[in-house]
């Protein structure tokens, strides 16, 4: 997975004597002829009178310091009809550079230098290409106020060496992995940063200003680009995968063995200079990272993370309004009808509908309009059941569906924006379909100091009935300076329910929060950086209205001259009325709480580094306690070998909440509860373009309950005096295994073989000994799969060179 680069661009300076670093720098752009050889050597003539990008601006751990001569760091950007090409000088002791080997997309304990363009110059949107000393490459894509989408990529090259002055590097950067106009002479945002690991030095060529929103807005000017013209951005990346799975069913008529091939295409287009179609036909998401399931004794879902890479590339537009959790399609999808199933036993229930295709189109026009467009289609899914008389027989528990998503987005000035989107979702057969509506805006003012942004929303379900929703959001306050603050609004009313495609845990409520900021930057004699937070919330259910919960919640950050970090937060919660714990709309009133926690993090430039976090939560109700004692250790052997160890250890005592429900009355349990989830994970890059890596996890949780309690009509806890409550207890156990290696053997293309091992227990039975859970975790029956996948990335404009010279 990525690691965002953006928090680190924008952790900068504040002041700066020795010039006026507010002002915006230029760089005059020069065509070439000769193509220089791509190799991390700076001996092309091409790159002789060249104007230099020089005089970078430290931005931690001294902002507003200029860079010293011996660190000088040195930039040329060229230019023909196909490319632009990068010259990167960076004066350092060659010995003290860091450049670990990690996978593309990951910059590991590493210096990088990195050029981010905005070839619209519209100072909301720009394309970020990072390489590391070690010579890994990361991309990234910036949208307005700058957020990152780390998980953009694109094809291009690049290389670097090491020699007695430092390092250098050298990139080319197709237009096809651009977007731009065909004006005859155009201006092109630009700027350019560096990082120094060891120290947690950064510089940036021209000054970004953290107490300045935004972040694309505060680049430089790369000038007088002429008679360039955009390529047709076209390219296939086929695709072939073989599985083999192993899952001991033991059933007559059923394999434990199985296998399969697949085969499939992704296709992109570019459609014109702004709008760009992707394409991916009967996709194979199969080596994806296992989600982290745990033991949910919540009303609510969890949330995983999207760990597909179509689904979270390129998806800034749809992403707007938090309506659109990319995890129902296909891998947690928001039906299922179980009807057909009756009292037979299920054998086999498929969790996950196969993804037939998906299509994205996206881009914003020259005046700054953004479209975007989504489609995705699952088929059907089924579970296989078992009747009495031992027949087997396959009922379908999701049907064939589609999912659309049309978004309108247009830019503003003061990096504004105003935004139309809706999402839909239509099953086939009898089931419902839903719909969600939704308008928002961005308004900033001229310095970007102050803001005030809202939405209104609006879902529609259809099927046997019908029910309409909806919900405003409203929210102002000040966003740039050292001190900031903001009010926020937020009201659903209980027909509103986003969730076939977005992640809505419950509505009916009417939520209030005054937050407040107070950040210095500039060093002192003993940290480098000082951010406080403080925040209240006000929330009330708003049909029939009446008072839901109440709290204050605060902290300090600071990140000392050692460059470790520490966080405290405290959150006190009033008691409350709480209409989502008892699973049935009845109030139940839960007793005030607090909680404390502590953060240490390390200097991670270390080759061994160590953090964790305490935590304290006391519930006044039977005085229940929860303590969670987090751990983790790093250690890299060297440039290519790296372990972590993480430990969880989360016991609660006395703790009170739901467990069961007879007919219509809720059943409450006093219990305890340990939870321990341990995992380890490690790398072996062989070379900037292959490597390794092994993630094992284990999660234990348990609930061992000790008195039982049943829910009064007031809200309260009276003694449970019923029939006895057996099998409540529960003890949940998953093991993971994902071992991936990776090899891209040519630009855009990799092979990839990928083997995993899974096992999950959820039972009555339990014991409080950690190695009798592993133990049985482990002797449980494992779900075993091996896999390989080659994708080979097609350039149609290498194609038609080839054709050419043939």
């Amino acid at each position: 997975m990525k690691r965002c680069i953006l928090p680190i661009l924008i952790f900068i300076c504040t002041f700066c004597k020795a010039q006026d670093i507010s002002k915006q720098k230029h760089l005059d752009a020069k065509r070439t002829i000769q193509i220089p050889k791509i190799d991390g050597v700076l001996d092309d003539e091409c790159w002789n009178d060249v104007p230099v990008a020089t005089d970078f601006i430290q931005i931690r751990p001294n902002p507003g310091k200029i860079e010293t001569q011996d660190r000088r760091t040195e930039m040329k950007v060229i230019y023909d009809d196909v490319a632009i090409y990068v010259y990167a000088r960076m004066y350092d002791n060659p010995d003290s550079v860091s450049h670990e080997l990690v996978s593309r997309d990951n910059i590991g304990n590493a210096d990088f230098i990195s050029i981010i363009v905005d070839p619209f110059y519209d100072k909301m949107n720009g394309n970020g290409f990072f390489v590391t000393a070690a010579g890994v490459q990361f991309d990234a894509k910036y949208s307005q106020v700058g957020d990152e989408d780390a998980n953009w990529n694109a094809v291009w090259e690049s290389a670097v060496k090491l020699d007695d002055k430092g390092w250098t590097c050298e990139m080319k950067i197709p237009y096809s992995a651009l977007r731009f106009s065909s004006k005859d002479i155009q201006n092109w945002g630009l700027n350019f940063s560096r990082r120094i690991q060891r120290e947690n030095l950064q510089t940036f060529w021209n000054f970004v200003d953290p107490k300045v929103n935004g972040f694309i807005n505060q680049e430089g000017l790369w000038m007088g680009i002429k008679d360039i013209k955009p390529p047709l951005r076209l390219s296939f990346s086929p695709y072939i995968s073989a599985y083999v799975n192993h899952y001991p069913v033991n059933l007559p008529g059923v394999k434990n063995t199985t296998s399969r091939f697949n085969g499939g295409m992704d296709v992109k287009y570019g459609i014109n200079n702004s709008f760009t179609l992707d394409m991916t036909l009967v996709p194979d998401f199969g080596q994806v990272q296992s989600d982290n399931r745990i033991l949910n004794l919540t009303p609510f879902e969890v949330k995983f993370n999207e760990n597909r890479q179509f689904f979270t590339e390129g998806t800034e537009l749809f992403n707007k309004g938090d309506l659109f959790y990319s995890k129902r399609i296909g891998s947690i999808p928001s039906y299922y009808d179980y009807s057909g199933v009756g009292s037979d036993k299920i054998v086999k229930d498929q969790t996950e509908a196969k993804v037939l295709n998906a299509t994205k189109i996206s881009g914003r026009t020259a005046k700054g309009l953004g479209i975007g467009i989504f489609n995705a289609i699952t088929n059907s899914m089924e579970t296989e059941v078992e009747d009495a008389q031992g027949n087997l027989r396959m009922v379908e528990t999701q049907p064939l569906t589609n999912y659309n998503i049309l978004v309108f987005d247009q830019s503003l000035k003061n990096n504004s924006s105003a935004t139309f989107i809706n999402t839909n979702v239509l099953r086939q057969g009898s089931a419902y379909d839903a719909n969600v509506t939704a308008l928002l805006f961005n308004l900033n003012n001229k310095g970007n100091k102050y803001f005030v942004n809202g939405a209104g929303k609006m879902s529609y379900l259809r099927g046997k009935e019908t029910s309409t929703g909806y919900s405003y959001g409203l929210k102002f306050g000040k966003q740039s300076g050292n001190f900031l603050w903001s009010y926020s609004q937020q009201y659903a009313d209980d027909k509103f329910d986003p969730s076939d495609l977005g992640f809505f845990t419950n509505n009916n409520f009417l939520d209030q929060v005054l937050d407040f900021h107070y950040n210095v930057y500039k060093p002192s004699s003993w940290y480098n950086q000082f951010l406080s937070y403080f925040n209240v919330l006000y929330s009330r259910r708003a049909t029939p209205g009446s008072f839901q919960t109440f709290s204050v919640e605060g902290g300090p950050y600071v990140q000392f001259k050692n460059l470790w970090s520490a966080e405290v937060n405290g959150i006190y919660t009033a008691a409350k009325n709480d209409f989502y714990e008892s699973r049935n709309g009845q109030v139940y009133k839960a007793p005030e709480s607090y909680s404390f926690v502590l953060y240490i993090n390390p200097n991670r430039a270390k080759a061994y580094n160590f953090g964790g976090n305490i935590r304290y939560r006391e519930q006044e109700l039977f005085k229940g306690r929860e303590y969670n004692f987090y751990f983790f250790q790093n250690l890299r052997i060297n440039d290519k070998i790296a372990f972590g160890l993480d430990l969880n250890f989360n016991p609660n005592y006395n703790y009170v909440n739901w467990v069961t429900a007879q007919g219509d009355k809720a059943i409450f349990s006093r219990y305890d509860r340990r939870t321990v989830e341990n995992s380890f994970d490690a790398k072996y890059t062989f070379t900037n373009l292959m490597g390794f890596t092994v993630v094992l996890r284990h999660y234990w949780s348990d609930r061992r309950n000790k008195e039982f309690y049943l829910l009064k009509p007031d809200g309260n806890l009276t003694d449970y005096t019923g029939a006895p409550l057996n099998g409540l207890d529960r003890n949940y156990n998953v093991f993971n295994i994902d071992l991936i290696y990776t090899w891209q053997f040519a630009p855009g293309s990799t092979l990839s073989v990928s083997y995993k091992d899974a096992a999950e227990t959820y039972d009555t039975y339990y014991t409080q000994r950690y190695n009798k859970n592993l133990s049985g975790i482990l002797n449980a029956p494992q779900n075993n799969s091996l896999s390989v996948k080659v994708l080979y990335y097609v350039d149609y404009l290498d194609l038609k060179k080839k054709r050419k010279k043939v």
